[in-house]
C-alpha cells in the first residue's frame, strides 16, 4: 500500500506541477522574445513595429497566464505560496506595462516624425517645420489626458513589483547571480517609473509654456563653464527668446554688461564678493549667481534687475552653458557657420586649448581677447551661434536631427547643464519634479554638495580636473566620521595673460572659493588645504545644510590638496548606509572614490546627482 500511495503522489506530482510548469515555461519563453522584439523595435523609433509587438507579447503573456492558473493551489502551500504569488505579481506588472506603452504608442503615432520617430503616413509630415511644431503644441491637449491613464498604469505595474520579495530566492544558483539580478530589476523600474511619474505635471502644462494660447517669453542666460561659478559658470551674454505656439524667435540678445551698465542706482555687493572677487565693491548681474541653488540665485539676479530701466519681461529663466552648444553641434553635423560674424565653429578638438572643442576656444578669443578698438557686443556671439543652431535644426526634415535634439536635451537637463527658474509657482514645481531647478535637496542620509566658484581665475576651470574621496568610517555604535579629501591638479601651461602682449589669458591662476555642503548640525574635526591669501577656513548654516568654507588657489602646472573630517549629527541605525551626491551645475564629471571602513565601494565620474545604498 505504501509503494501505491507513493506511486500516486508521484504521478499527482508530475500532472499538477511539472506538466504544468514545462507548459508555463515553454510560454514565458515565447512571451520573452517576443517582448524583446518589441523593446527592439522602440529602441529602433518604429512606432507601428513596436505597437504591434506589444499586442503579440500581450496574447503571449494571456497564454502564460492561462498555463500559470493550474498552479494557483500552490499559493496555499507552506514556502511555494511565496513564489506562486510573486510570479503573479510580475506577471500583472507585465500587464500594466503593455497597456501603458499601448496608450503612449497611440498617443504619440500622429506626431511621430515631429519627434524624429518612424514616420507616420498622415498628412502631418507634408508640412513645413514651424507648421508641425504648431500644430503639435496647438493637439498636446488631446494627448495630455492620456499622461494620466499612462501614470496610473505604471503605478500599478510599481505596487505590483513591490510586493516581489528578492530575499525569498537563494543569491545563486549554478554560479549565476539571482537574488542581485531580482533587486536590480525592481529598482531600475521604480526608477523609470518614478521618473515618468514626476514628468508628469510639467508635460501637463507644457502647451501653456510653449505659448499655445499667447506668446510666452524666457530669459536665457548662458554661464560660462570655463569660468565656474556656483550654479554653473559665468554669466557672459542673454537672450529673450519668444515661444509663440512653440515656434521660437530671438527678440533680444546682449552681452550681459550692458544690463549692468543700465543700472540706475549702484547697490553694495554681497559679503561674499567683496570677500572673495577682488577690486568688486558694488552688485553686477553678472556675479549675481553666488547661491549653488539656482532658484536662489535668480532671486538676487531678479532683485538687481529691478534697478535696469526697460528690462526684459519674461515667464522664466533658462541658463545654458557651453556644455550644451557643444552637443548640440554634434547632432547637428557637428560645424555651424554664423553669417553675423562670417564665422565657422566645429567641435573638433583644438591644441591651443588642450584639446577644447574649437568652439569653445573661438567664443573665448571673440568674447576676451584684448584689441585695440571697441568691439561691440562682442559676447552677443553666443546669442548669435545659439539661434543659428535653431535655424538649422527647423530648416530640415525633423526625422534628421529632432529626435536626437530630444535625446540631447534631457541628457544635458540630467547633467545640469540646463537649468530652469519659473515665475509660475505650478511651473515651478513641475520643473523641480524633474530636478530640471538645480536645487540643493532635502534628503534623510547623509548628504554630499561639493561647490567651487572661480573668482578672477580666467578660464581656468577648462585645465583644471577634481578628484574627490570620501572615507566613511562606521563605528560599531553607528557614529559616522568622514573624511573628504580634494584634489585640484592643472597639468596644462599658463597662458600669456599680459594685457600689454594682446594674449588670450586662458589658463592663469586659479582663485577659488570652496564651499562644501554636508547634513545640517556636522561637527567639523578639521579642515585643511583650503586657507589661502590670509583667509581663514569657516562653518556655517545655508540651504539647510552645514557648510565648511574656504579658500584656495590652483597655478597651472600645479595642484591644491584639501582635507575636511568631520563627524555626522546621528547615527547608522541597520545594515543600510545612505548617501545622495548633488553634482554642481556646469561640472563634466569630477572623478570619485567612495570607501567605508577601508574598503573601496565605487569609483566613478559624477555626471548626475547619485544616490547611493550601502550594505553594512
Amino acid at each position: 500500500m505504501t509503494l501505491i500511495a507513493l506511486l500516486l503522489f508521484g504521478i499527482g506530482i508530475f500532472i499538477f506541477v511539472v506538466l504544468p510548469l514545462k507548459d508555463v515555461y515553454a510560454k514565458a519563453q515565447v512571451a520573452m522574445l517576443v517582448g524583446r522584439e518589441a523593446a527592439a523595435a522602440a529602441k529602433q523609433q518604429n512606432l507601428p513595429e513596436a505597437r504591434a509587438k506589444l499586442d503579440d507579447t500581450e496574447r503571449a503573456l494571456k497564454d502564460v497566464e492561462a498555463s500559470y492558473k493550474k498552479l494557483a493551489w500552490t499559493a496555499y502551500v507552506p514556502l511555494a505560496g511565496g513564489y506562486y504569488r510573486d510570479g503573479k505579481h510580475g506577471m500583472n506588472a507585465a500587464f500594466e506595462f503593455i497597456a501603458a506603452g499601448k496608450i503612449a504608442a497611440d498617443a504619440i503615432t500622429p506626431y511621430a516624425d515631429l519627434l524624429g520617430l518612424a514616420e507616420s503616413d498622415t498628412s502631418f509630415v507634408n508640412l513645413p517645420a514651424n507648421k508641425r511644431i504648431e500644430m503639435a503644441v496647438q493637439t498636446l491637449d488631446k494627448v495630455t489626458p492620456k499622461l494620466g491613464e499612462i501614470g496610473e498604469h505604471l503605478a500599478r505595474a510599481r505596487d505590483e513589483i513591490e510586493e516581489i520579495d528578492p530575499k525569498r530566492y537563494p543569491a545563486k544558483v549554478s554560479g549565476k547571480d539571482v537574488r542581485a539580478k531580482i533587486v536590480n530589476a525592481k529598482q531600475l523600474s521604480n526608477e523609470a517609473i518614478n521618473a515618468y511619474i514626476d514628468a508628469q505635471p510639467l508635460l501637463e502644462i507644457l502647451p501653456d509654456m510653449l505659448g499655445q494660447d499667447e506668446v510666452k517669453r524666457y530669459l536665457v542666460l548662458f554661464q560660462n563653464d570655463a569660468e565656474l561659478r556656483s550654479t554653473g559658470g559665468f554669466i557672459t551674454a542673454y537672450a529673450v527668446f519668444a515661444m509663440d505656439k512653440g515656434n521660437i524667435s530671438v527678440e533680444q540678445s546682449e552681452d550681459i554688461y550692458n544690463l549692468d551698465d543700465k543700472q540706475s542706482k549702484r547697490v553694495a555687493a554681497s559679503p561674499e564678493i567683496v570677500k572673495y572677487h577682488k577690486g568688486v565693491y558694488y552688485a553686477n548681474l553678472r556675479d549675481s549667481n553666488t547661491s549653488p541653488d539656482f532658484y536662489v540665485s535668480m532671486q538676487k539676479f531678479e532683485e538687481l534687475l529691478k534697478n535696469v530701466p526697460n528690462a526684459p519681461k519674461y515667464e522664466g529663466i533658462i541658463a545654458v552653458d557651453t556644455h550644451v552648444l557643444v552637443e548640440a553641434m554634434r547632432v547637428l553635423d557637428g560645424e555651424i557657420f554664423v553669417p553675423e560674424y562670417n564665422a565657422t565653429f566645429s567641435v573638433q578638438p583644438d591644441d591651443r586649448c588642450d584639446g577644447c572643442p574649437q568652439v569653445v576656444y573661438e567664443l573665448e578669443e571673440f568674447a576676451d581677447r584684448p584689441t585695440g578698438h571697441v568691439r561691440a557686443d562682442r559676447k552677443d556671439i553666443l546669442g548669435r551661434l545659439l539661434l543659428t543652431l535653431m535655424k538649422k535644426a527647423m530648416g530640415v526634415s525633423p526625422g534628421q536631427y529632432w529626435g536626437s535634439l530630444m535625446q540631447t536635451f534631457i541628457g544635458e537637463v540630467n547633467q545640469k547643464h540646463i537649468l530652469a527658474y519659473m515665475k509660475d509657482s505650478d511651473q515651478q514645481k513641475a520643473i523641480e519634479s524633474l530636478n530640471f531647478a538645480g536645487r540643493i535637496k532635502e534628503y534623510e542620509g547623509d548628504y554630499l554638495h561639493i561647490n567651487d566658484t572661480n573668482f578672477a581665475g580666467a578660464k581656468t576651470n577648462m585645465f583644471t580636473r577634481h578628484y574627490v574621496t570620501q572615507d566613511i568610517d562606521v563605528a560599531s555604535d553607528g557614529t559616522v566620521v568622514k573624511k573628504i579629501t580634494i584634489d585640484y591638479k592643472n597639468p596644462s601651461p599658463p597662458s600669456n595673460c599680459s594685457l600689454e602682449a594682446g594674449g588670450l589669458c586662458l589658463n592663469g591662476l586659479l582663485r577659488n572659493w570652496l564651499r562644501v555642503y554636508v547634513p545640517k548640525g556636522s561637527t567639523l574635526v578639521e579642515f585643511t588645504g583650503a586657507g589661502e591669501e590670509g583667509i581663514t577656513t569657516s562653518t556655517s548654516e545655508d540651504l539647510g545644510k552645514t557648510v565648511f568654507e574656504g579658500f584656495l588657489t590652483v597655478r597651472p602646472e600645479g595642484s591644491a590638496h584639501v582635507t575636511i573630517s568631520y563627524k555626522l549629527p546621528f547615527s547608522v541605525t541597520g545594515n543600510e548606509y545612505r548617501m545622495l551626491i548633488q553634482k554642481q551645475p556646469g561640472t563634466v564629471g569630477h572623478e570619485y572614490i567612495n570607501s567605508i571602513n577601508g574598503k573601496e565601494l565605487d569609483k566613478f565620474n559624477l555626471t548626475t546627482d547619485k544616490e547611493f545604498i550601502y550594505k553594512l
